[in-house]
């Protein structure tokens, strides 16, 4: 069979796994990872082989910038702190912990000469990246506070940068072309610093493109060239690529997609980037089965466990460092919000792309890739399928979260109450007939009084019903206000300066109430 056919296969397989995660309430990528495990072990297909370029200059550089794209700069900025201090001393003392149990582990299981210090290193870089892509569409789904899920989702995407640039280094360090210690440090800052400055220089650029474009098809090749330029242009001058993408992404979405003029041109380009990233997460998640040996895989389980403990342990270390650190300051947050940034650190997809792309003629990679996957499965299956109760036990949850049955009730009777409105129109311009009105009318009463009777026994807290109706109604109210600014200023009523310093603080008002909302 043919790769092409293969891909198509597995894009297959994704879409059906999507359809019936919704019914088995099971997150998306948890069901691809145990689908993609049974693929693998049936030996049913043969996908192609998973090239370091492949991985790197294909599946990265749209996965960090489709994170980077959603994230505001100035949201980061509020948290940047603490951010910073998980990002970059975090993930150094995550791997170098790992690590520092990996070694007498390995001696203990007479692997001595496999798991030396560099490769322990080498191990610990792949597995500090955090993915929690199943904790954070959990998260929105039980309506946890908006700062947490900022925090988790900005950490992780720079997280995944340092990650790649301490695994880059250590694997350089192994093939004998890094230096002494003191280069490395000084390295780490240059593929760094320099990788940042050329996504800054590519954001800037396309977000100014952007703000002259009228048309979504252009916007979204712009967006496109933006992810893999800002990428392969910092990886040939030799610094992140990463870094570069991330920051790209981040001014692209702040400066150049949050100001399209245009809400049509802004949906499409998001949406365009929310099917790539589930199309590369799919790929990459079910592609873990066929990359691994199972019979491997067992033989080293309780390493496997023990490198897993060990990471879940240095991940625990670091964040509630950081909480300790950041406590008597305005960047303080709850201790529970430790505990789910600790199991919510999910190792995934980059994890495995990492390990995946070290080059073949490394004798070692099959041992680190089954360790890495071995850290990745328990992770995503423990820490993914009990995030939920942990979130529930600590309080997390939000209130808000209860109404949802609530406002789906009141939403389904107002639908039915238009559509009944609507047929006594067309019934008074004669295009229904009063025998019909009245047997529709009849029918759709009848579902408005089942649904009525089920929302007067609704369980709900009147204090919380309270306080959602009102923010949602500002909200609303903000939008109308938005709607009709952008009516004005396209009938040339109001100028482009007028319009965007008006938008901006409507933009500000809604963003408070989202802080509210949380």
């Amino acid at each position: 069979m043919s790769y092409e056919s293969v891909i198509l296969i597995l894009f297959v397989i994704a879409s059906v796994v999507a359809v019936i995660t919704r019914y088995i309430n099971l997150p998306y990528t948890i069901a691809l990872v145990a689908v993609g495990l049974m693929l693998g072990g049936l030996h049913l297909l043969h996908p192609p082989s998973l090239t370091q370029e492949l991985l790197y200059s294909v599946f990265l550089p749209p996965l960090i910038f489709e994170a980077a794209i959603h994230l505001r700069a100035s949201e980061l900025w509020r948290d940047g702190w603490p951010i910073a201090t998980l990002v970059i001393p975090g993930v150094i003392a995550s791997t170098l912990l790992t690590a520092a149990v990996m070694v007498p582990v390995s001696v203990h299981f007479a692997l001595i000469d496999a798991i030396t210090w560099p490769v322990a290193i080498l191990f610990g870089a792949a597995v500090a990246a955090t993915d929690p892509v199943a904790v954070v569409s959990l998260f929105n789904k039980l309506g946890a506070p908006r700062r947490l899920r900022l925090l988790i989702e900005s950490e992780s995407l720079l997280n995944d940068g340092t990650s790649i640039v301490v695994f880059i280094l250590a694997m350089q360090y192994i093939m004998g072309d890094l230096g002494t210690p003191q280069d490395a440090v000084v390295d780490f800052f240059r593929i760094v610093g320099f990788g940042l400055l050329v996504g800054v220089i590519v954001g800037l650029a396309t977000a100014a493109v952007m703000h002259h474009l009228d048309d979504a098809m252009i916007t979204i090749t712009l967006t496109t060239i933006a992810a893999y330029g800002s990428f392969l242009i910092a990886d040939r001058l030799g610094v992140s690529g990463v870094m570069s993408t991330v920051a790209a992404g981040l001014i692209t979405g702040g400066k150049g997609l949050s100001e399209i003029l245009f809400p049509s041109i802004r949906l499409a380009t998001e949406t365009f980037w929310e099917y790539i990233a589930f199309a590369m997460n799919s790929l990459i998640f079910l592609l873990m089965g066929f990359a691994v040996n199972l019979t491997l895989l067992w033989e080293l389980f309780p390493i496997i466990l023990i490198a897993y403990v060990s990471v879940l342990a240095a991940r625990f270390f670091v964040v509630t460092g950081t909480w300790a650190v950041f406590y008597p300051t305005n960047h303080k947050f709850p201790f529970s919000w430790a505990a789910v940034m600790t199991w919510g650190g999910l190792r995934g997809a980059l994890s495995m792309v990492l390990a995946l792309s070290i080059p073949d003629s490394f004798a070692l990679k099959e041992l680190i890739v089954t360790l890495v996957f071995g850290v990745v499965l328990i992770s995503i299956f423990v820490q993914g399928l009990t995030m939920s109760p942990l979130m529930k036990m600590l309080g997390i949850v939000s209130p808000v979260s209860q109404l949802k049955h609530y406002e789906l009730l009141k939403t389904e009777i107002s639908l039915y109450q238009d559509i009944i409105d609507k047929m006594n129109k067309l019934h008074q311009r004669r295009f229904l007939s009063a025998e019909s009105l009245e047997s529709l009318t009849s029918e759709y009463q009848k579902k408005i009084d089942a649904l009525s009777e089920e929302l007067d026994k609704a369980e709900v807290d009147k204090e919380t019903l309270v306080k959602e109706e009102v923010l949602k109604t500002k909200r609303r109210m903000i939008m109308e206000e938005a709607k009709t600014l952008l009516e004005r200023y396209q009938s040339g009523t109001i100028s482009i300066e007028v319009y965007k310093t008006v938008k901006h603080e409507l933009d500000s008002q809604l963003f408070e109430l989202e802080n509210m909302e949380a």
